[in-house]
């Protein structure tokens, strides 16, 4: 990742070509490596951490403090794309260079949204929007939506866009980073004509959850006796109208049913037609593996606390926002490895253990810059932070079930997001 030093890398994603051009304290690979650290306490509190870190290695070493104006003002000359960019090669080196799981011969993905509560600023008001944009404190938000790897943990594609954006239309966005060869799983809220023939045109396979009432089809397959069958699928006129199909355009696919433990009907289509190597029972555990991007929400804003934003402007929520998914996707590099040897070392112990995502996420904290800069080899520097994510392991518990609150947010609160106080410890 020496990327991170190139001259094309700063000439690229610098906002100006005058930027990084005079011989300054904070240079553009410094700048890169604090955002990258999560300044999630008060600034003056990280700079004088990242001071500390910086000097323990030669090649950053810089005696002189830096202001907190002085690191606000560098980080105006970055483009937060750059963190895209660097998460995108470093998984496409993953899958290039390492044996990763797949589901039968498929790398399994899911595509998933959220919304992500904003400071309440008239900046941010105006580019992302809010729901309620007419009552006396409106909530500002943006929407979030990913492409995760739900077998290895990867962060495929990400996007924080206005809410005018629909959840569709980002995912749709998401298929282009998408190769033949992956699977792409759905919840309800995403089966359409369009979403399956855009799946088609670029030979990706599919699976989405349906509402039963999705079309006349699924309506008569609920009431049947048949547990899968294919069907061929045409433009609706909205669609026609709306997206210029011509009317020419079919697809088949395939429903399955599948029975949830509390007795209630599910179904499924997909683009997995072939009845003898993929048959019905095999459905319910394959959706159910987007789940895992259920859980990498959970821990990208409650661990990696995506949404505690180190200011208010655009430019710094979208920093913030594509660098921690960097460090997300550096963080599994770590740990999936050593999950997948302490897999191996289970011996008499009763549950196979896993690292504790929570306390990998504080032990990186300072260590990620030690990863990319240090004197010694990289894969030394490796091995020692994999021997200390090794001390802090948790059990797998199998079949564990939480029933779902479905009024958990009947009487939530105003979110709070602090626009002019950090944290100090």
């Amino acid at each position: 990742m020496q990327y991170i030093y190139s001259n094309e890398l700063q000439n690229q994603y610098r906002m100006n070509d005058k930027d990084f051009t005079r011989n300054r304290k904070l240079k553009f690979p410094k700048i890169l490596l604090f955002l990258m650290n999560r300044i999630t306490k008060t600034l003056s509190i990280e700079i004088d951490n990242i001071i500390g870190v910086f000097n323990k290695d030669k090649k950053l070493k810089t005696d002189d403090h830096f202001t907190k104006s002085a690191f606000v003002q560098s980080r105006k000359k970055i483009d937060y794309k750059v963190f895209d960019v660097l998460s995108k090669k470093l998984t496409d080196e993953f899958y290039t260079d390492n044996t990763y799981k797949k589901w039968h011969k498929f790398r399994v993905l899911a595509v998933d949204g959220s919304l992500l509560t904003l400071p309440n600023t008239k900046e941010l008001m105006e580019v992302f929007g809010s729901n309620q944009p007419h009552t006396k404190e409106p909530i500002i938000q943006g929407r979030v939506s990913l492409l995760y790897d739900v077998l290895n943990g990867f962060v495929i594609d990400s996007t924080l866009q206005p809410l005018s954006r629909t959840e569709r239309d980002l995912a749709i966005d998401h298929i282009k980073h998408a190769t033949p060869g992956d699977l792409i799983l759905y919840d309800r809220g995403y089966p359409s004509f369009d979403m399956m023939y855009q799946h088609k045109k670029r030979d990706i396979d599919f699976l989405f959850r349906v509402q039963t009432n999705f079309n006349k089809e699924t309506k008569e397959f609920l009431n049947s006796t048949d547990k899968t069958k294919l069907i061929e699928l045409s433009p609706s006129i909205t669609c026609l109208k709306e997206k210029g199909y011509t009317g020419d355009e079919t697809i088949i696919v395939r429903m399955n049913k599948v029975v949830l433990p509390n007795g209630t009907v599910e179904i499924l289509i997909s683009s997995l037609l072939d009845k003898d190597e993929y048959r019905n029972n095999i459905f319910k555990d394959l959706y159910f593996k987007r789940w895992n991007v259920e859980i990498f929400y959970n821990e990208l804003k409650n661990k990696l606390k995506v949404g505690n934003f180190s200011g208010n402007s655009e430019q710094v929520i979208l920093q913030d926002f594509y660098s921690t998914i960097f460090v997300s996707n550096i963080q599994t590099l770590l740990i999936e490895e050593i999950n997948d040897e302490l897999k191996e070392q289970k011996g008499t112990k009763k549950y196979n253990y896993k690292v504790n995502n929570n306390v990998s996420y504080g032990i990186l904290k300072n260590r990620i810059i030690e990863i990319f800069f240090t004197e010694q080899e990289m894969s030394k520097t490796i091995f020692q932070i994999k021997e200390l994510l090794k001390k802090h392991t948790i059990p797998i518990r199998p079949n564990r079930k939480n029933e779902r609150d479905t009024r958990k947010f009947d009487n939530r609160k105003r979110p709070k997001t602090l626009t002019n106080q950090r944290d100090a410890i």
